[in-house]
């Protein structure tokens, strides 16, 4: 598709730097406090896990917990069409003044919350209906943000103006981090874990009034003012945005051959890095917050570096730029951070052969109440909850599962007595055998290669910049003001919300089922390289295009 067909005659749009400012700050401190309350949930959810969900099983508490923290994600898409929609009937400044408010409030409850011994499944199901809010509220966020700064912004300095609404994600999770670290140093383990997780969660409240006040003293985006004014509104966006060529076209190739890249680069980089040090390779939680937390301050930056080279050179290849470095170098990054951060780890999976012997081991993702674990899939999921890569053989004759490390074997899971009674528990059991076999519960600090391991995680930060950076303002210009709001919202978030959003989830799935703690990444790779293809044969540049011409 041509370049030139996206380029209009440019005509002036003035905007004073300080007005600009002023709407860059607004729009951005509201914004950061809703990332903050979205993201405090996939920070702490390995914590909790066992709180809101049956006890017994680990691995299947965390796939629960994830499982509630992808449906999230997964609801954003909803969120899109529904505030997507009323931000294109009625304003930018009304529509993201409600999706805070429903945002805090959900978050506020989730520190509420009665925990599984308290009240059952009432629990799990409670917290999954306040993260499909939490899930709704952001789903109508991100786009009223970006396109209100969009729309302020010069024509000229569009990438750069919001590059500062992509520094908003990072900047919540960075604050969520802080304060959870803030909590965890300043009480026991203990206490922690039985009321001290709800904190962070309670600080939502003075969050939310604030950014309530911010948001009230926004004025109306001076081109939906204008198209007010002008009567050429949109009076059916839905229809206008995915029923009506060539704009359906469009919102497929934004969600192809841009943002499902997009999302997954930057949940690898962030969360999905997070959990594997934490889960995997067994780092202290001070440490890996410290790791991740000067990670995204240096990294952070390059958000604006990327958005106003975009301004440049365009948006599209710096995007798909990223996505392919990323592809290529996953795979070697995270080993890298195998033996930065915990070297015994690596040499105890190069050591040790450990097999697991069974055939009825299954694929689980979603945990319901119906879910039944079978002892292999026990087994799989306390290795790969350990960190131990395994291989899968064939079972043996008359046995559920038959494990061996290195040269102890451990049949079944629980052992029980005669009349079905738990003696020994299968954590019991696997954690004597891994014991045995040298298997390093944590990670020695003094054998971490700090240096190393951060430049690893700056580097797969800088990965985010580069993907995310430009991409606000690259939907801004694919779609007209009319039905801008919805059109850009929808592949935003089923790109984020649900390529990048089921990640955690699909990838911790992955290593339980495949015996690898490097097969997850698999499902970022195949993705990015998707949007790579895509993107580059079919998605036009955007970026000499003028969105206040047809306003006037």
């Amino acid at each position: 598709m041509s370049d030139a067909a996206a380029i209009v005659v440019p005509t002036p749009h003035v905007i004073s730097g300080a007005d600009e400012r002023r709407v860059i700050i607004a729009s951005s401190v509201g914004t950061v406090f809703e990332w903050y309350d979205f993201y405090l949930y996939a920070i702490l959810a390995v914590f909790f896990a066992g709180l809101f969900f049956p006890p017994g099983n680990l691995t299947a508490a965390t796939i629960g917990a994830f499982g509630a923290y992808a449906a999230g994600f997964l609801v954003r898409p909803f969120g899109a069409i529904i505030f997507g929609r009323i931000g294109d009937l009625v304003g930018r400044k009304y529509t993201f003044l409600v999706t805070i408010v429903v945002m805090g409030l959900s978050t506020v409850l989730v520190g509420c919350l009665p925990t599984f011994a308290t009240i059952g499944w009432a629990a799990p199901i409670i917290l999954l209906g306040l993260r499909l809010a939490q899930g709704l509220a952001l789903g109508g966020e991100y786009g009223g943000a970006a396109t209100y700064v969009a729309e302020h912004a010069p024509d000229v300095k569009r990438g750069y103006s919001t590059a500062w609404i992509q520094t908003t994600a990072t900047v919540g999770m960075l604050f969520a981090l802080v304060v959870i670290l803030a909590c965890r140093v300043n009480m026991d383990a203990n206490t922690f874990k039985v009321w001290g997780w709800r904190i962070p969660f309670l600080i939502s409240i003075p969050l939310l009034l604030i950014s309530i006040y911010i948001r009230l003293k926004l004025q109306e985006s001076p081109i939906f003012a204008k198209l007010k004014t002008q009567g050429k509104r949109s009076k059916q966006p839905l229809r206008d945005s995915f029923f009506t060529y060539p704009n359906n076209k469009f919102v497929l190739l934004a969600l192809l051959g841009a943002t499902a890249g997009q999302g997954v680069v930057w949940y690898t980089g962030q969360f999905y890095a997070l959990f594997f040090i934490q889960g995997y390779l067994k780092l202290d939680f001070i440490q890996t917050y410290l790791l991740i937390g000067i990670s995204l301050i240096v990294g952070t930056p390059f958000f604006l570096v990327f958005g106003a080279l975009s301004d440049r050179i365009g948006r599209k290849w710096i995007i798909l730029g990223g996505c392919l470095i990323a592809a290529v170098t996953y795979f070697p990054l995270f080993r890298g951070l195998t033996h930065y951060i915990n070297p015994a780890l690596e040499t105890y999976q190069k050591n040790t052969t450990v097999t697991v012997a069974a055939d009825d081991c299954k694929f689980h993702i979603f945990a319901m109440p119906t879910t039944v674990y079978t002892p292999c899939d026990r087994v799989s999921g306390y290795l790969a909850a350990a960190g131990v890569s395994f291989t899968k053989l064939p079972p043996v004759a008359g046995e559920s599962v038959v494990t061996k490390i290195g040269n102890v074997e451990v049949r079944g899971w629980d052992d029980k007595d005669a009349s079905g009674k738990v003696v020994k528990t299968g954590q019991a059991k696997y954690g004597e055998a891994l014991k045995a076999t040298g298997y390093p519960a944590g990670a020695d600090t003094k054998q971490v290669n700090w240096v190393m391991a951060e430049l690893i995680l700056i580097l797969m930060v800088i990965y985010v910049t580069m993907v995310y950076g430009p991409i606000a303002a690259f939907l801004v210009e694919l779609f007209p003001a009319k039905i801008r709001y919805t059109s850009m919202s929808l592949p935003y978030h089923i790109g984020n919300g649900w390529f990048g959003g089921m990640l955690p989830l699909l990838a911790t799935a992955i290593v339980a089922s495949s015996g690898s703690i490097y097969q997850g990444l698999w499902y970022p790779i195949i993705v990015a390289l998707m949007t790579v293809v895509i993107g580059a044969a079919f998605v036009r540049e955007t970026r000499l295009t003028r969105i206040h011409e047809e306003v006037h």
